[in-house]
């Protein structure tokens, strides 16, 4: 994500970074290339121009111009500017109620945006926080799209409140609250008809359900690749509708980022959470001062270690650690960590999080094949080899070969791999000197 308008970024800043004295013209030649960087990557143009002469004005003060190291007072300018921009952090959280009173929340946007997707995503995170949560089907235009959301509320564990032969979306939402009311669910998710453009009857039947709701939240769902598209439709449901705030669909495969850069400010509605892939739990929270670091190459690595505490249990963590100081962490353990990391997201957002491996690292750096081809070799192997490689005499080895489809030499290659590998973790668990070495050149 934001692929294009970070490698600007780090370019201009690293040009910055590289002088020992930053004069007037040096800051005036950066703020034109950051101001062509953002028109590139299709931010509005007012929101250009704001954002240009604030950093403009805040960087030809003396403070910056007589700085000790004035090259990292403009880089923070433009990260404070950028977050300013972005948004600040507690208009991103959701407004609802406490448990005791059902909390509602209205889904809308256009037909193709990812709404009903992204209504199952939130409905997992929010029983994830300990919410009862429940669906309601109200988009009745669709074909199949209350089978979609049935399939998802299934695959997310939420029921789904449905009312067969139903036309009318407003007497859906209406009996869905009474009927999360009874049953004492404490947040009622409504996913509602989407459009291919502002249809007038479209979006007086979202009033009409709107009215009946009151809800709490009134998300617009955009898809991020739409750019400036998401934002001038935005602006008009605002206008009729009225939203809370906004969930950016697709936001991974968003290489510009115009729509994330100018919604805050044309619409005036926080960004409250980002999809960042197809899974149903690949649901973020927007926050501003992570993603300006982001976009400027710096990395992000509070939301890459939230990642890791998700998907790593701290008991099993430490069961590790003992596995590889005694030397006996085996190709079972390896598979588990290879599992793992599939959860955590892309080798894509993994290095995107990483301080300094921006431009340094790339995906094409690490080979997802022979990752893969590690996988299905692992899960030929019987239990009793995968706890102990070296029984894997030739026999054994031609077998497992031949039952992951691959190659001796590819087992081979593996073995040999996972020998070293083992190596390595134990003179990392016993030596603190050679782990902070680890950490230093990983830029932590």
């Amino acid at each position: 994500m934001f692929d294009s308008i970070s490698d600007k970024f780090s370019s201009i800043l690293r040009t910055l970074g590289g002088k020992s004295k930053i004069t007037e013209k040096n800051i005036q030649d950066a703020v034109e290339e950051i101001k062509m960087a953002l028109l590139d990557a299709d931010v509005n143009l007012r929101v250009v121009r704001r954002f240009v002469n604030a950093t403009m004005e805040e960087a030809l003060g003396e403070k910056v111009l007589k700085a000790v190291d004035p090259s990292q007072q403009f880089v923070k300018i433009i990260h404070d500017r950028m977050v300013a921009l972005l948004g600040d952090e507690e208009s991103q959280k959701l407004s609802l109620r406490g448990p005791d009173v059902t909390s509602t929340i209205l889904m809308m946007g256009l037909q193709g945006s990812g709404k009903t997707t992204t209504a199952a995503k939130l409905a997992l995170r929010l029983k994830r926080e300990g919410r009862r949560v429940m669906l309601v089907a109200a988009d009745l235009v669709r074909p199949a799209a209350i089978l979609q959301l049935q399939v998802l509320g299934e695959a997310v564990g939420v029921p789904v409140f449905v009312i067969d032969g139903e036309k009318n979306p407003a007497k859906v939402a209406s009996e869905a609250l009474k009927r999360a009311k009874r049953d004492q669910f404490d947040t009622l998710i409504v996913d509602t008809s989407g459009r291919m453009h502002l249809d007038e009857t479209l979006m007086d039947e979202i009033v009409r359900v709107r009215d009946v709701l009151c809800p709490d939240e009134t998300l617009f769902v955009a898809d991020a690749m739409t750019g400036q598209n998401a934002v001038t439709i935005a602006r008009e449901f605002e206008e009729k509708v009225g939203i809370s705030g906004v969930v950016l669909s697709k936001f991974d495969s968003d290489t510009r980022g115009g729509a994330a850069l100018s919604l805050r400010s044309v619409v005036g509605k926080p960004i409250k959470f980002i999809g960042v892939g197809e899974k149903v739990d690949d649901l973020e929270p927007f926050y501003p001062d992570r993603i300006a670091s982001r976009i400027l190459g710096m990395g992000d690595i509070v939301t890459l270690v939230e990642k890791a505490q998700a998907v790593y249990d701290e008991k099993e963590a430490l069961k590790m650690q003992e596995k590889m100081a005694k030397n006996t962490f085996d190709l079972q353990d390896y598979l588990d960590q290879l599992n793992s990391m599939d959860k955590m997201g892309s080798i894509e957002q993994l290095i995107e999080m990483i301080p300094g491996a921006k431009g340094q690292i790339s995906e094409d750096d690490i080979d997802q094949a022979e990752m893969r081809r590690e996988k299905a070799i692992i899960l030929s192997m019987t239990y009793a080899e995968r706890a102990n490689y070296r029984i894997l005499g030739p026999t054994r080895r031609k077998r497992v070969a031949a039952g992951s489809g691959t190659t001796v030499s590819d087992v081979n290659r593996l073995i040999k791999k996972f020998e070293k590998m083992r190596l390595t973790m134990r003179k990392l668990t016993k030596n603190k000197k050679y782990q902070a070495e680890m950490l230093k050149q990983m830029g932590m």
